[in-house]
């Protein structure tokens, strides 16, 4: 407690890297802001005041100085800076005074950002202006803790060096950027690589960039820690080693689990945290997941194992957390038996899915974050449990005996649904209750400048739909059938999300109406384009689902005409859609493509990355992942060019085998859609990208689906 006799003086600390931070999120009102460092003020707390034009945030942090600016422009600017979209374009250029002074303190200390997943499905290959962005945008919205996963390969690839194996054996066992988040999780290896040297080498030095610039803002970079994973034969090459075997993961052999309570896994994991150490620097939190989906202790103590690895932690970072990812079955309680708890906080991927859990019976009374996976493999689709989170998060904080401490923001990609970030960060820093009607008229208020009817409705209509979707099977809403394996029985694209509507489909639509009514004035800003398109993509594909059993019927029918009149519309549909997402910069597969081949040194190796990338959007993995393990169409998404180039055609190549089937009056021909997806990700054809990607108006394509749909209504039969 600061000023208690024999406590140490709160140490200062550099502003510089907030206001850098200002200086990219508010370019031109940065300098009508004072930053002052007030590191006595106590933990995670800011005070904003001020007169127009000259505003002034106190905090004990540069990432708090930040979360004091956000809080400044949500409720003092009206302002929005979103994940994605802003409405800064709507500032005075005179910023208004604070009425009066406001402070605010975190209710919880860990406010952790980042799945496991995240790399993977939001894009491995992004730059460090990228990540930086998404670290501003943390910092603004409050997070203290982030995940840092970029060059997590490295510490592995230096120290296995000295336990037996060469370097060329290592960079073929790393998988591709794309796959290392599931490496990371002891689920596969090698898939989409070798990986070069080079490239080794250059995302470590990336990784290191990032966790120092969180360090900068006085935030905490989670970096992965050591939990036995290693190559096939490491038992052989290592006199006293004991390794088992992992077994099987989505068609994939998983790698081998060192036994922490053997010898040798203390020297590994020393020389892992030597090298870490050496480019990413000291943390205070780590992430492990022993044993995660399935995973197979064999005969090894899982206790013991335990205390071993938290030995090993220690033993490298004195006092450092344990993070552990709360999935499925894990952290069991043996797992939880070996450790000193104190040191240990749980994710919890599961706060809003399930009903009636009790997270202190279930792990002994261990700290943990209430967490949201409201996002899948980076669906497009909108929508979050919202209601569940204000439901549950101030009672489970009051229990007597709560050992709730944080949130943990988790969507498996992040960057696609502002509305749920917004709303789900600010539960750690609302001293009341947050009424959710109130708080969805305030964002739409603030997301585009300023109140607006239109604006306000539309936003009611998302929050009584896909934004109070309920708990007891799913966090996520539904996915699109326009992105489903075609087949007349299609109820959903990826095998292991909702399998229908999760929100009566009418909001939706009047949403999209209201949007397009919004005041000119207000159209500007690139979060009304983004809503916009968002909501127009919504609604179309909500429509897929009413569409495909019309064409189910009529197929089964023998209605040839109805058939051809019905596909027309699919057709017409998904070109629609393809047109909207290509109009906002967010949703262009070119973007996604040209960042994976800039990482590559020459063609052979760009085509690599490339594949990398493409397959983790379509096949996923190897035949037996896409198919025995059904993850193929797991990382859907409704983007230009994914859509015009594997999506439609494959939907076309479909309905091409019914109608000849029609005509013919025979069974329909087979088609291999694992080979079809296999070749689409082989390709290497361009996409627009850049400043230059985005074409159409957004309001123009937006005004013609909400008309098609009408039409399409209207002559419904």
């Amino acid at each position: 407690r600061p000023g208690a006799p024999g406590a140490a003086a709160p140490r200062a600390f550099d502003v510089g890297p907030a206001r850098d931070a200002l200086g990219r999120l508010l370019p031109r009102h940065a300098a009508q802001f004072t930053l002052v460092p007030d590191p006595a003020a106590g933990a995670d707390r800011f005070t904003v005041s001020g007169s127009a034009g000259a505003i002034t945030v106190r905090a004990s942090t540069g990432a708090t100085l930040l979360t004091g600016v956000g809080w400044y422009l949500q409720h003092v600017a009206g302002a929005d800076i979103g994940w994605p979209g802003d409405s800064i374009g709507m500032l005075p250029a005179r910023l208004p005074a604070v009425p009066a002074p406001v402070t605010r303190s975190a209710l919880v200390p860990h406010r952790y950002a980042l799945n496991d997943t995240d790399d993977g499905y939001s894009g491995a290959y992004r730059t460090f202006e990228q990540h930086q962005r998404q670290i501003d945008l943390l910092a603004l919205h409050g997070i203290n803790e982030v995940f840092v996963q970029a060059g997590a390969e490295y510490p592995y690839y230096r120290a296995l060096q000295g336990f037996g194996y060469s370097a060329t054996e290592l960079r073929e066992w790393i998988p591709g950027p794309g796959h290392q988040s599931w490496w990371l999780l002891q689920n596969l290896s090698g898939f989409g690589g070798p990986v070069s040297e080079r490239l080794v080498r250059e995302r470590a030095e990336l990784g290191g960039r990032i966790a120092e610039q969180l360090r900068g803002l006085g935030m905490t970079p989670v970096l992965p820690g050591f939990f036995g994973t290693v190559p096939p034969g490491f038992a052989a090459r290592n006199a006293g080693a004991r390794t088992v075997a992992q077994g099987d993961w989505a068609g994939f052999d998983r790698p081998d689990w060192l036994d922490p309570t053997s010898p040798v896994f203390g020297k590994l994991a020393a020389a892992y945290y030597a090298e870490q150490r050496a480019v990413f620097g000291d943390s205070a939190m780590y992430r492990m997941s022993p044993l995660h989906e399935g995973g197979t202790a064999g005969t090894v103590d899982v206790k013991a194992a335990a205390g071993a690895v938290q030995k090993a932690l220690h033993a490298a970072h004195p006092g450092a957390m344990w993070a552990v990812l709360g999935w499925q079955d894990s952290p069991k309680a043996e797992l939880l038996a070996g450790v000193d708890t104190s040191k240990l906080l749980i994710l919890d991927g599961l706060s809003d899915r399930y009903n009636r859990l009790d997270r202190e019976t279930r792990w002994g009374g261990a700290p943990y974050a209430m967490g949201t996976i409201y996002n899948f493999g980076g669906h497009t689709t909108i929508g979050a449990n919202t209601s569940v989170w204000i439901e549950r998060f101030g009672p489970w904080r009051a229990k007597t005996d709560s050992a709730l401490k944080g949130i943990a923001y988790l969507p498996e990609a992040t960057g696609t649904n502002p509305a749920a970030f917004d709303l789900f960060t600010d539960l750690a820093w609302e001293p009341g209750t947050i009424d959710q009607r109130t708080w969805f008229a305030d964002f739409a208020a603030r997301r585009y400048g300023r109140p607006d009817k239109e604006a306000a409705a539309a936003w009611e209509e998302l929050r009584k739909g896909p934004y109070s979707t309920s708990s007891g099977l799913w966090s996520e809403s539904q996915d699109s059938l326009f992105t489903a394996r075609p087949g007349l029985a299609a109820v959903g694209a990826a095998y292991w999300s909702p399998k229908s509507m999760r929100y009566p489909a009418d909001g939706v639509r009047r949403a999209l109406d209201h949007l397009l009514k919004v005041d000119p004035k207000l159209r500007g800003s690139s979060a009304y384009r983004f809503d916009l398109v968002d909501t127009a993509r919504q609604a179309l594909a909500n429509h897929s689902r009413v569409l495909l059993p019309k064409i189910k019927a009529a197929y089964e029918a023998k209605d040839l005409t109805r058939f051809r009149e019905l596909t027309a519309e699919w057709a017409d549909g998904e070109r629609r859609l393809d047109g909207v997402t290509g109009s906002d910069p967010n949703f262009l597969l070119g973007d996604w493509l040209a960042a994976a081949r800039s990482w590559g040194a020459d063609e052979a190796e760009q085509d690599r990355y490339e594949y990398d990338a493409r397959s983790i959007l379509s096949v996923w993995g190897r035949r037996s992942t896409s198919e025995g393990g059904f993850l193929h169409d797991y990382a859907n998404r409704e983007w230009n060019g994914l859509i015009a180039e594997l999506y439609a055609p494959r939907w076309a190549a479909y309905f091409e085998t019914l109608e000849e089937s029609l005509v013919r009056r025979a069974a329909p021909r087979e088609i291999d859609w694992h080979a079809y997806e296999e070749d689409w990700a082989r390709r290497t054809t361009r996409h627009p990208s850049g400043a230059d990607g985005p074409s159409g108006d957004p309001h123009t394509l937006a005004t013609g689906i909400a008309s098609a749909l009408k039409s399409w209504e209207g002559s419904s039969r």
